[in-house]
Formats: structure tokens, sequence, C-alpha cells
């Protein structure tokens, strides 16, 4: 399912926002949602804003907004996401109806994707048929050879077989695309849910093997039987998660790169036919890769070597029946929807037409984009947006020189870094060019194969290259902004250039308390715990001294205790290790971006009150309100698990508990629950 797939896949970039909390809500159908000031509607006043400032600003919409029954949570970024939906659906639609769209085009290509995706009646009438050619390969698999062999076939299809096998910038030559390999081939969102025993971890391992039965079952497979596979591939999937580095372990990028050449990852997993696995895959002749985890794939070769081959076709199996089983005939997709209940706390399914247009937009990403900018982003809505990134950065600049705690050397490091950054808005320079992507009328399912094993078959020739630093890692309509430390660039695509986030036409204390303070946040992460280990031109590489590093750490250690004592949902707290770099990115996100709007209002009049708050309050509003969210408890215990993002409530409320800014802004006290002792107050960046 969808969900599962957003929220397992492993990324090498940090977010402004979790990979699901992009999801649309419904929404009534119209322009952008404007917001010229903060939402007076929004506030509970009832509320001191001294003593929870995320209740004051949102209290109001906390108490008369619903969470739509098809969506696992709701906010700002589900509200203009909602919009971006609206647009695409409208160009889709029209592009659908294009006839004299060339063929061939990427028009026409859109069109026919998003038809075939349409096509519901069309998915029932051919059941399983579209897989049949796969499930008859699997049903051959013989020997650990053939399994691997499949294996790829099915991760070039966009499966979460084995492991996973990708392409980047090489962590130390970051000029140089590398292979990587890295753990995978679970089915649940992340390796906490086989390891955890807990009552609530065990009651969902237990629907999860119900589930896998039942799509089994749905297969063709009889009750018993289904029940007997079920139980073996959750053995796999158990024994592979045993091996796997948690989330928190895998945020050290040092523990996550071991290059070698292909001899020496034989040596550490006998038994497993690397050659033959990297022709089949489609990956060039290597001479090394990053193999991100060796104890998995020593761990991998233990289990092809000890694991009767029947459990594995069982496995095989099902991965294949798991990616395509949204776009299956309505038994198998309702049965993928229902486990998605289970895991998330949607009520409903959502029209199809919605899952359609993020189907083209994950399938054809360049080619949806480059019609939505066309059609949404003007040029001078770029030019506004570059305005204000370079404007945070010449903050972030003057905050670097001013540093008390960090020495000389690594100041001028910090600064060279900074200078270093290249910022991407909008869309990409250069398109991908999908004329070698085949996409036909019929099978939606065979042409979603077709979209990921070009994407796949794209990514990979490009190991052993120069990086192409053009690209974009998230496609234009995406509302979400990421930095990458490989490549030291901080990316904005276009959805996310819009109110409630950013207009031109608004309040300044709103532009910058929200888009503002989201380009800080990403200017931040190239100094997070992560990101600072990252050079200038992106190679991983200490530029630290000893004396630097160790008062950033004791710093950094006050983060991740305030964050831990929050509570997310029932007695589950927020892991305040996996959520340290988002949560240094917010704090120092908000601190330069309100340094940015006091610059900007010098030599100036003062700006009026509205409503009665001071522009002071309202940054603090808008920063507020951009993050306002409700999230059903099932989704919530399932982002304590796998998000690096903190609940909206402590988003808003940890880092304006740490700024005098904000003390001084709303005239609190000591003693106040939104004014932490100076004790325990970061003082980073």
């Amino acid at each position: 399912m969808e969900t599962r797939r957003l929220l397992v896949a492993a990324v090498t970039v940090t977010c402004v926002a979790c990979s699901h909390a992009a999801l649309p809500a419904r929404a009534a159908r119209g322009p952008s949602p404007a917001v010229l000031a903060f939402d007076r509607s929004s506030l509970d006043t009832t509320c001191a804003p001294c003593r929870d400032f995320f209740q004051f600003a949102n209290g109001g919409w906390l108490s008369h907004t619903e969470i739509p029954a098809a969506f696992p949570s709701w906010g700002s970024f589900n509200q203009l996401y909602e919009h971006n939906l609206d647009v695409l659906h409208e160009l889709l639609e029209a592009v659908a109806k294009d006839n004299a769209a060339a063929p061939g085009s990427n028009r026409r290509k859109l069109g026919t994707f998003y038809r075939t995706c349409m096509d519901s009646a069309a998915a029932d009438a051919a059941g399983l048929e579209p897989l049949k050619p796969e499930l008859d390969r699997i049903a051959g698999v013989s020997s650990g050879t053939a399994l691997l062999a499949e294996a790829a076939r099915l991760q070039r299809a966009g499966a979460r077989a084995l492991f996973s096998f990708t392409a980047g910038p090489d962590a130390k030559r970051s000029t140089e695309v590398i292979a990587e390999a890295g753990q995978g081939g679970l089915g649940l969102p992340d390796r906490d849910y086989y390891t955890k025993t807990d009552s609530a971890s065990e009651r969902l391992r237990q629907q999860y093997a119900t589930h896998v039965a039942r799509m089994l079952e749905l297969t063709g497979t009889g009750a018993d039987e289904a029940r007997a596979a079920a139980q073996r591939i959750m053995t796999l999937e158990t024994a592979l998660a045993g091996a796997s580095m948690s989330r928190v372990q895998q945020r050290d990028p040092n523990a996550v790169y071991h290059k070698m050449n292909v001899t020496e990852l034989g040596a550490i997993s006998p038994g497993i036919a690397w050659g033959d696995y990297f022709g089949e895959v489609g990956a060039p002749a290597l001479t090394a890769l990053n193999v991100r985890q060796p104890d998995f794939f020593k761990a991998l070769s233990g289990l092809m070597r000890d694991r009767p081959m029947d459990d594995w076709r069982w496995y095989l199996r099902w991965h294949l029946i798991d990616r395509f089983g949204a776009w299956l005939a309505s038994p198998l997709a309702g049965e993928d929807f229902h486990f998605e209940q289970t895991l998330t706390g949607v009520k409903e399914q959502q029209p199809r037409w919605r899952r359609c247009v993020q189907a083209t937009d994950n399938g054809l990403g360049e080619a949806l984009g480059q019609e939505y900018v066309a059609r949404t982003f003007s040029p001078e809505a770029k030019r506004r947006a570059l305005e204000m990134v370079h404007g945070l950065e010449a903050v972030m600049e003057d905050r670097l020189h001013g540093l008390p705690w960090m020495g000389d050397t690594t100041r001028q490091q910090a600064l060279i870094k900074l200078a270093g950054y290249t910022n991407k808005i909008g869309y990409p320079e250069r398109w991908v060019d999908y004329s070698a992507l085949r996409v036909e009328l019929g099978s939606f399912v065979a042409n979603v194969q077709r979209a990921s094993e070009f994407d796949t078959g794209r990514r990979l020739a490009e190991i052993g290259k120069p990086v192409d630093r053009t690209r974009f890692g998230m496609t234009p309509p995406t509302v979400n902004a990421y930095y990458n430390p490989r490549m030291n660039e901080i990316v904005f695509p276009a959805g996310i250039l819009q109110p409630p986030f950013f207009n031109p036409d608004a309040d300044d204390a709103i532009n910058y308390g929200g888009m503002g303070a989201v380009i800080g946040h990403e200017l931040t992460h190239g100094f997070d715990d992560a990101g600072r280990q990252y050079d200038a031109v992106g190679n991983l590489r200490d530029w630290w001294t000893v004396a630097d590093g160790d008062r950033f750490k004791a710093q950094a250690q006050l983060v991740v205790d305030q964050f831990a004592g929050y509570v997310a949902v029932d007695t589950l707290r927020v892991n305040g290790r996996l959520t340290l770099g988002e949560n240094l990115a917010d704090l120092n996100g908000l601190r330069i971006a309100y340094a940015a709007f006091e610059r900007s209002l010098v030599g100036k009049p003062r700006p009026p009150l509205i409503d009665g708050f001071t522009p002071e309050q309202r940054f603090f509003l808008g920063w507020a309100q951009v993050w306002r969210g409700k999230y059903r408890d099932e989704y919530a215990r399932l982002l304590v698990n796998v998000d690096p993002h903190s609940p909206p409530r402590w988003r808003v409320n940890g880092p304006l508990s740490d700024m005098t800014e904000f003390r001084k802004a709303f005239a609190c006290n000591a003693g106040d629950a939104m004014v932490r002792p100076d004790s325990v107050q970061p003082h980073i960046w």
C-alpha cells in the first residue's frame, strides 16, 4: 500500500514535513488558500499564550475541524496539497481528453497513464492477469541465484524485496554517483514493528499476518495454506528486521558508509551471486559500492542458505502482490485499504481520482510537473522566494560570525559551507526525458510497472558518472522542501511556495513566520547533528575541532532531553534522538527567520497592529498556524516510530519555549509553561 511505501522509503535528504503529511484532505475547490494575516478564527483566547501557544493559536481551529474520513491527518500542508490536487486533477482530465496530443509526447503519456488508472472496471475484469507472468516466474524459483534474480526484477518494479538498491552521490566523493545497497525487505513500516514486545506491537503483527493471509487467499491460495504461508513470511521478515539498524542508528552518516568492492561484498555475504544480481537489476559494471549495513547482508546470506526455498517463494509472491494490490481487482484493493485503516485509522478510501492523480505524480512526476508550473508558478514568485532565501542566508552568515562558543577554525569552515549552498526554487532547469517510457492503454498495473522500471533504470544508469546537480529530488507540485547534504543544496518545489506558507500580498510577519521559517529550517539542516558532518561540497568529512564538536554535542543533548519529555500520544513520548535534526532545524530556522524579519523592518515605518497583535506577535502566530494539525491516534502512534519530525504541538511549543524573542513578544514570565529555565535552554546557532 502507498502509505507504507512512503513511510518505509529511506532517503538521504531532510525534509520540512514527513512524507505522508502532504497527503490531501477534503476541502472545497477554489483558489489557493490565501492568508493575508493570521487566521483569527483559529485562536483560543481562553488559553493564555504563555501557557500553551499551540492551543492559543490553533485551539479554535482544533475544536471545529474534523479529520476527513479518508485521511489520517489534516492540517495546513493538507490544505495546500488539496488545492494542488484540484489543479492537477483538472489538468489531467483535460490532458486525458486531448486527442490532438502527439503520439509519444509527454501529454499523450500523461493522459494514457491517468485514463488507465481511472478504469476500475478494466482492473476488475483483469483480475490477477497483469501479475501472472511474474507469479509464474516466482513459482519457478528453485535456487539462491534465481531468488536473487527475481528479487532484482521486483525491485525494478518498485517492490521492497530482500533489500534496497539505489544510486546517489558518494558520501566521501560527492561529485560521483555510487551504487548503494541497504537493509530492507519488510512489509511493515519499520523494524521496530517486528522487534517491540509491547501488546500494541504484538497485536499489530497479528493483524499484519492476517492481512498477508487474506491477500494470498484472494489470489487463489487455500485458507489454511495462506495462514501457514503468512507465518513463514512473518518469520523471514522478522529475521530481516532483527538484522536491521534502527532509524536512530541510521542518523549517523558514518554508520551507514562502508565502501567496498564486489569481492569484499561477496566475502561478507557468501552464497549471494552478486554479479548475476547486478546484471538483472540493470546496474552497470561496478568497481565499488556503499554497503550501508554490512551486518544485514551477513544475516541475509545466512537466511538464504538456511531457510527453505518454498518460504522464499511465498515471500516473493507476497511482495509482488503487496506492490500492486491497490491497483488490482476490487477485493484485493479493498483488503489492501483495510490494512491501511489498521495502520493509520482512516475511515474510508480516497476517491479513485485522487489516488490516480497521486499515482501519476509518482510515475511521471516531472512530465506532470512541467504542466503544473506552466499553469501555477510565475517568474515573480520564483524571484520573491529566492530573495527571501538570500535574506535568510545573510542572517545565518551574521550569526555564524557572532557565535561565542565556536572557534575560528571551525567558524571559517562553516562560513565556507554556507557560501557553498545551492538554492533550487520551483522546478528543475532540465526535465526528465520520458521518451523511452512506454505508456499504453490497457493494464494500469503494466503502466505502473514500466514507469517504475524506467525510473530505476534511469537512476542506476548514473552509477559511475558525475552527479547531475540540476536534478530535483521532489516533483514540482510537492508541498514540502528539503536539504540534501551530499549536494549541499536546499530545494523548494513550486508546490510549497503558495499560501499559507508564502504569499507576496500577505503581511510580512506571516510570510517570515511561515515560509521564512521553512527556509531557515532547511538552511539549518546543513548544520544539524547529521548535516554538520558534511562539508561545503557534500563530502562526509569532519571539519570541526574536537572542542567545538563537543560543545555542539552538549547543546544538542539539551534538545534531545527537552523533546524526550513530551508526550506524543497516549503514553508514548517523542523520540528525542530520532527527531533531533528536525528539532534543531525548527529552533534555528525560527531564530534566523525572526532576525531576518526584524532586519526587513529597519528604515521603514513600524507596521500597525492587526487585530490587536504586534508584528512580532503575528510572526509567531504565523509559525504556529503553519504547523496546526490533527492526527488520528493510530497514525500518531505510527509516526512516533518512523517520523523524524515532532508532533505539531511540540514543533510549535518546543522551539518557542526556548526563544527569548517569543518571551518578550508576549510578555511571558519565568515560571510560565512557555518559558523554559535558562539552564536547560539550548544555544547553538
